[in-house]
């Protein structure tokens, strides 16, 4: 009798563990301020249970609120609040897990994942989880100082920049911007924004900066001191116009070229050229010359022997009249 009882327990137990899905959720979920958040529900599809329905709602007071719900019908949105930032995935058959973005403070509370089923017989089979959403407000990073130009921290004056500070933490951020001094000295403080901007930059403004950024959370974090310098233009223009100049005298110089002479500019050093240093390439080569003397000299003996044929057949033929 005793093992009878113990064998329909254990049927009991077996029907309610492995004869109906079982949802998949923890307790608690944690998520950033103004960032995005999962919240994990899922449960192992049975071959015999058809999932006809999905809830999500909220504790608001002493009662849940749906949220959103999911039929034959489709996905609908219940609550405005959640509307184009609340989704259920639903590209995984089992996974109903619930994201939520843009989180504020007051969505943190208890959330209800819901699931109802049919079985074959017409029968449903409804499970739930409740998890606790925690928003949390993060601490500011140590933030980093990039520009949006392609010179880097070395530019031309006269150019317009900007100095980006940027820091990730919950929002609002405060940050300031200051400029080191030497010799122990007090820092400058020159801007209160993320962005520190030169319109236009000029050579005074050359120095070395750095910037903090302080959120609602956590302490005042420091970026790494930059290095800005600021180019006078005609210094930068000399310089790209000599580089070349000077590569050019090192390697066209000749022995020839008066030393007292001075290549200031690449059209100056090409001008020189041309003055020193002789062309190579002007006058005929020497097979060329030696080709047309013998010519010459071929055309000057055919003309002296035609003449002379030419005045011997006169001689005879005055020789023989006389005759």
């Amino acid at each position: 009798m005793g093992l009878l009882l113990g064998l329909l327990v254990l049927g009991d137990l077996t029907v309610v563990t492995y004869g109906h899905p079982i949802l998949e959720a923890p307790e608690s979920v944690r998520g950033p301020w103004k960032g995005d958040v999962n919240i994990p529900c899922t449960y192992g599809p049975l071959q015999d249970y058809t999932q006809i329905l999905v809830k999500w709602l909220v504790q608001r007071g002493s009662d849940p609120v749906t949220i959103f719900l999911r039929d034959s019908s489709g996905d609908h949105i219940q609550q405005a609040k959640y509307r184009g930032r609340l989704h259920v995935n639903h590209e995984v058959l089992g996974d109903v897990s619930l994201q939520l973005n843009a989180l504020e403070m007051d969505d943190r509370s208890h959330y209800t994942c819901e699931v109802t089923w049919q079985t074959l017989d017409g029968n449903q089979v409804v499970r739930d989880k409740i998890i606790e959403l925690r928003v949390q407000k993060l601490s500011v990073s140590k933030p980093t100082v990039t520009t949006g130009s392609g010179y880097g921290f070395t530019v031309p004056q006269g150019m317009r920049i900007s100095l980006q500070c940027e820091a990730r933490g919950s929002p609002p951020i405060k940050y300031v911007w200051y400029k080191k001094q030497t010799n122990n000295q007090e820092h400058i403080r020159v801007a209160n924004l993320s962005t520190l901007l030169f319109k236009p930059a000029v050579m005074a403004d050359s120095g070395y900066y750095f910037c903090t950024a302080k959120g609602r959370v956590g302490s005042e974090q420091h970026s790494d001191i930059v290095k800005f310098v600021v180019k006078d233009s005609s210094t930068s223009l000399e310089t790209k116009t000599e580089a070349p100049t000077t590569t050019q005298s090192h390697s066209e110089a000749t022995p020839t070229v008066n030393s007292s002479w001075t290549w200031t500019t690449k059209v100056n050093g090409y001008l020189r050229k041309n003055n020193v240093a002789p062309d190579k390439n002007n006058g005929l080569p020497i097979f060329v010359i030696i080709l047309i003397i013998s010519l010459c000299c071929m055309m000057v003996f055919t003309m002296a022997y035609i003449m002379l044929c030419r005045k011997t057949s006169q001689q005879e033929h005055v020789y023989e009249v006389a005759r």
